[in-house]
């Protein structure tokens, strides 16, 4: 046991130096000061990676959230058939579409614009979003849905109240997943994005030739989610509501 932890450890610390390096360099002092505090356009960087990051995520939860609940409740050949293309979809690269995207997005106006990005990440996110809602809609109890039926509460109120509720931590697996995604994405931001004003946080640390501030400054909001939404990262809930109905 000790042994296992010993080496678990030592992987641990190799794998905390890069960052160790990188925090200890942002913040060196220098003739001006710590180098760490964000200067010039950083702050817009980092403002539209977290305005497209929270769209991408609230939009692409809205959308699959409804569609997971039909594909788990649902059985239909209709159904069934667009079950297979949404599983489809998560295998497809984003990159094969870089090029059609491109030239759809230049005649809609929405190449070099944040609203554009968001759309092509929603694109890219909702499908994988759909199947994990799929699979943590499946864990829930059709019994507990019934019970509610009975009570008065109609198809939309215990999709609200019992379902969603139920699917907390579904629903923050699904939500860290795209958060993610989205703001480590560099690709399509990278082709997308023309305007230095428009840069996401990811394509401003390149520009800016891998500043260590920049690197920490991007480091910050997925530990932050992840330290906010970790109790929500387990199994059950559903269990013990069972009981009396």
């Amino acid at each position: 046991m000790w042994g296992r932890f010993a080496i678990l450890l030592i992987a641990s610390a190799v794998a905390l130096v890069p960052v160790a390096v990188v925090v200890w360099r942002a913040f060196e002092f220098g003739p001006g000061g710590v180098a760490a505090i964000p200067r010039g356009p950083a702050l817009a960087w980092f403002g539209n990676s977290l305005a497209v990051t929270g769209a991408t995520v609230v939009v692409s939860l809205v959308v699959a959230a409804p569609a997971a609940y039909v594909l788990s409740r649902g059985r239909s050949r209709l159904v069934d058939g667009y079950s297979l293309v949404v599983f489809a979809l998560q295998s497809f690269p984003v990159f094969l579409a870089v090029v059609p995207l491109f030239v759809l997005f230049a005649r809609a106006g929405l190449v070099d614009s944040l609203p554009g990005l968001t759309l092509v990440y929603i694109g890219t996110t909702v499908a994988t979003v759909v199947f994990m809602l799929t699979t943590a809609i499946d864990a829930i109890p059709r019994s507990l849905e019934e019970a509610a039926w009975m009570d008065g509460c109609s198809v939309a109120g215990a999709f609200v109240r019992i379902v969603l509720r139920n699917c907390l931590p579904g629903l923050a697996s699904a939500g860290v997943f795209a958060f993610l995604l989205a703001w480590n994405e560099y690709l399509v931001a990278l082709i997308f994005l023309r305007s230095t004003s428009n840069y996401t946080l990811g394509i401003g640390l390149s520009a800016a030739g891998g500043s260590p501030a920049l690197a920490v400054l991007m480091m910050l909001p997925p530990i932050a989610v992840f330290l906010i939404f970790r109790r929500h990262f387990s199994v059950g809930g559903v269990a013990g509501a069972l009981a009396g109905t």
